[in-house]
């Protein structure tokens, strides 16, 4: 363990910060399965419903550093192909 003041302070946050992204990720990888499970059943409605939000989360990942630009944009086009090939 530290010695100092703010290495000790800088552990417990860096901890936090841990609890936290992980959730986040998780949080991001349920939504991926929830639009390849409404794509894989054909349902259009709740694949789209379900890319809004994975969407939506992925962007979150991206602007609190969770998940790199490439890996984005590359789900991104990936989640929106298997979508339109429902309609």
């Amino acid at each position: 363990m530290a010695n100092i003041k703010s290495q000790k302070k800088r552990a417990i946050t860096n901890a936090k910060r841990n609890v936290t992204n992980t959730a986040a990720k998780s949080e991001l990888k349920s939504a991926i399965k929830k639009v390849l499970e409404a794509v894989a059943t054909n349902n259009a409605e709740n694949a789209k419903v379900a890319f809004d939000h994975a969407n939506s989360l992925l962007d979150k990942a991206l602007t609190s550093k969770i998940k790199h630009s490439n890996y984005v944009s590359r789900m991104k086009s990936r989640l929106a192909k298997a979508v339109d090939s429902v309609k």
